[in-house]
């Protein structure tokens, strides 16, 4: 995946944690009241694992370093962690619950392999 792509990527996530957090907050209010914390939840590790893209992004280019494995692990995270709760809060599938560590554990792994990548 190229340094343009992740950018791209992470650009559409923003607009998508936008909608999604509005449509939340605003249509679901009634549906989802009882797990608003839930559905927050996953909309700010969205909003914040999107920004986090576009930043790999610039750093892939900046660095000239191949950045792609992040993205994916954050992409992956992101649908994962926050699409579970976002099904959890409106869907009321809490057998979902147990996708949402594996979420977590590749945002956490996208972080370290960040790490691991710009030291070298």
């Amino acid at each position: 995946m190229s340094d343009r792509v992740i950018i791209y990527l992470g650009i559409i996530f923003c607009c998508i944690s936008i909608i999604v957090g509005a449509f939340g907050a605003h249509a679901l209010e009634s549906v989802i009241f009882d797990k608003m914390d839930v559905f927050n939840t996953g909309n700010e590790y969205h909003a914040f694992h999107s920004l986090a893209l576009i930043i790999v992004g610039s750093l892939s280019k900046q660095f000239k370093i191949d950045l792609s494995y992040v993205a994916y692990l954050f992409v992956a995270g992101i649908l994962l962690f926050s699409g579970s709760l976002y099904s959890i809060a409106i869907f009321k599938l809490s057998y979902l619950g147990i996708v949402t560590p594996i979420g977590g554990i590749c945002f956490l792994s996208g972080w370290i392999l960040l790490l691991v990548k710009l030291y070298k």
